[in-house]
C-alpha cells in the first residue's frame, strides 16, 4: 500500500486515507475511509517503533530455506518482528516473520472442503470459515513463534483485493489486536505480498524485475519498478487462469479439495497432451492480455463431446473414461501454459525496452506452484538471458508470511498507520479495496475489452504511492 503520510509521527494515515481518482478530472481527492478518528498517538508508541527487545525471544523456531539466503541488502538493524494475516479468499493465514527474513511461524487453515462441496468459493460460506477460525489461526501462528501479541512490532493485514466479506475478518481481527496491544498497522496489497515473498527468498533481487502474478483470481504481468511502483504490462480482460483450472477439474470429476490446478497437473501426466486440439487464446492479439474464458468453453464442449459425465468422480469412472479425461486435463494444461509463455514473451521484450537492466522474472501466486508451469516459463527466462525466481509452493499459495513480509519492507518506508483507536464505533467505515489495481496500464498493453479506467473503484497502488510522494516533496 501508498503511504500518504511519509513520516512515521504523521497523523496522515496509510489506511485512513484514500486517494479517489477522479473519472473527470485529473486531480485526486483524498479522504478518511478506514477510521472514524484519528488523534495523536502518546509517545510510547513512537518507542515501540524501533524497540529491541525481541533478540530474547527464541530463535530457534524452524525457518524455510528462503530465509536461509536472504541477502545482506535486505537485512537492517531494526529487528522488527510482524504478524501478518491473510483472508482475502478461501484460506486462513497467519505468520510471524522477523525483518532479518526468519520465518518464525506460519499457520494456514484451508476451506478444501467447502471449495469440494460448493464447486468453487461461496463467499458467504468462506465469511463464516474465516470467523470460526482466525482466533485460533491467530495464536497458533503466535504459540509456535514463542511470542505474544506485545511482542510484536506491528500487525501487517491483506485489505485487498479480494472477497470483501472475507477481507473484513482479517482486518477487524488485526485492528482488535493493534488497537489492544497499541501496535501499528500495515494495509497489505495482496498481489504486491506476492511479488515481494521473493525478496525473501533471493538475495540477488532488486528492483527493477518482472512478476508473472497467476493465481485463481488473477492474471498479472507487471514490471516491479520499485516498492509501490509498478507498471502493468497485462492483465486478464476475463478469467484468470486459476479459476481455468478449478472449473475444468469440476467439469472432469476430479477432487476439489486439494482445489483445481494440483488435481489437473497430476492428470494431466497421465494424459495426450496432443490429444485434443484447443486453440490457443488471443493468438491475433500482440499484446500482454490474457484470456481464459474460450479455453473453459472449449474445455467444457469436448467433455460434453466425449460424453464424459462430471456426476461420476473420476475414481469411479471406466478405465477407457479415465483415459479420455486425462487427455483433455493435458491438452487443456499445455494450450493454458502456452498462453502464458507467448504472454511473458512479449511482455519481457517490452519490460527490456523499458528498463534494459532487469535480470529476474518472478513468478508467484497460487498457480506458481504448478511444476510444469515452472518448467515451461523456465525455458522462457533462459531464451531472454533472464533468472527465474519462483517461491517456495508454500509461499506461492495464499499465506501469511507474504503478508508479513510485505508489511515489513513497507514500514521500513514508514508506510503504516498509527494503532486504532481502542473502541470504535459498529458503523465505522473500514477501508476494505475487493477490486483495487496494483499498478498503472502501460499504453501498448491497454486493453480495449477491459479498460481499467472504468473496471476499477479503488485508484491502484502505485497512484496511491505517487499522490504520496508528490505530497511529501
Amino acid at each position: 500500500m501508498a503511504s500518504l503520510g511519509p513520516t512515521l509521527s504523521s497523523t496522515i494515515s496509510r489506511l485512513n486515507l484514500l486517494a479517489e481518482l477522479s473519472h473527470n478530472h485529473n486531480t485526486i481527492r483524498i479522504f478518511r475511509a478506514l477510521s472514524c478518528s484519528l488523534k495523536p498517538q502518546k509517545s510510547s508508541y513512537h518507542r515501540r517503533l524501533f524497540k529491541s527487545s525481541f533478540s530474547s525471544a527464541n530463535s530457534s523456531s524452524s525457518t524455510s530455506n528462503c530465509s536461509k539466503t536472504l541477502g545482506s541488502d535486505l537485512v537492517f538493524n531494526d529487528n522488527l518482528v510482524v504478524l501478518g494475516i491473510e483472508t482475502s479468499c478461501d484460506d486462513t493465514a497467519a505468520a510471524v516473520v522477523r525483518s532479518n527474513g526468519e520465518i518464525l511461524s506460519q499457520v494456514v487453515s484451508s476451506q478444501a472442503d467447502l471449495l469440494a462441496r460448493y464447486g468453487g468459493v461461496a463467499p458467504k460460506m468462506a465469511e463464516e470459515a474465516h470467523s470460526q477460525v482466525i482466533d485460533q489461526v491467530v495464536q497458533d501462528a503466535l504459540d509456535k513463534a514463542n511470542l505474544t501479541e506485545a511482542d510484536l512490532s506491528a500487525v501487517a493485514v491483506t485489505i485487498g483485493p479480494g472477497l470483501s466479506l472475507c477481507l473484513r475478518v482479517g482486518v477487524q481481527k488485526a485492528r482488535r489486536i493493534a488497537a489492544t496491544y497499541q501496535l501499528p498497522i500495515v494495509g497489505v496489497h495482496h498481489m504486491e505480498a506476492h511479488a515481494l515473498v521473493a525478496r525473501l527468498c533471493d538475495r540477488d533481487l532488486q528492483f527493477p524485475f518482472m512478476a508473472l502474478l497467476i493465481s485463481g483470481g488473477h492474471n498479472l504481468l507487471v514490471l516491479a519498478r520499485d516498492l509501490g511502483h509498478y507498471l502493468q504490462l497485462g492483465t486478464t480482460i476475463d478469467d484468470a487462469i486459476g479459476e481455468a483450472y478449478d472449473k475444468s477439474a469440476k467439469w472432469l470429476g476430479l477432487d476439489l479439495r486439494r482445489s483445481g490446478g494440483p488435481a489437473i497437473e497430476e492428470l494431466a501426466r497421465q494424459g495426450d497432451a496432443q490429444s485434443v486440439k484447443f486453440s490457443v487464446p488471443m493468438k491475433q492479439h500482440k499484446d500482454c492480455n490474457f484470456s481464459y474464458a474460450g479455453l473453459k468453453t472449449q474445455v467444457k464442449l469436448a467433455i460434453e463431446s466425449k460424453n464424459i459425465d462430471a456426476g461420476i468422480p473420476f475414481s469411479s469412472a471406466s478405465i477407457e473414461d479415465q483415459r479420455l479425461r486425462a487427455d483433455i486435463a493435458a491438452s487443456f494444461q499445455r494450450v493454458a501454459v502456452l498462453h502464458l509463455e507467448e504472454r511473458c514473451e512479449r511482455a519481457i521484450q517490452w519490460a527490456l525496452e523499458i528498463e534494459p537492466s532487469i535480470k529476474h522474472l518472478v513468478v508467484s501466486g497460487g498457480v506458481a506452484s504448478n511444476q510444469y508451469v515452472r518448467a515451461r516459463l523456465h525455458e522462457v527466462v533462459a531464451r531472454n538471458s533472464l533468472q527465474l525466481v519462483c517461491p517456495p509452493p508454500s509461499l506461492c499459495t495464499d499465506n501469511g508470511v507474504m503478508i508479513a513480509w510485505t508489511g515489513i519492507e513497507n514500514f521500513r518506508l514508514g508506510r503504516f498507520d498509527p494503532p486504532p483507536p481502542a473502541i470504535e464505533p459498529e458503523d465505522c467505515q473500514l477501508d476494505l479495496r475487493p477490486r483495487w489495481p496494483l499498478g498503472e496500464e502501460y499504453g501498448r498493453g491497454r486493453s480495449v475489452a477491459r479498460s481499467m479506467r472504468t473496471a476499477r473503484i479503488h485508484p491502484s497502488l502505485t497512484s496511491l504511492t505517487q499522490a504520496s510522494e508528490y505530497q511529501s516533496s
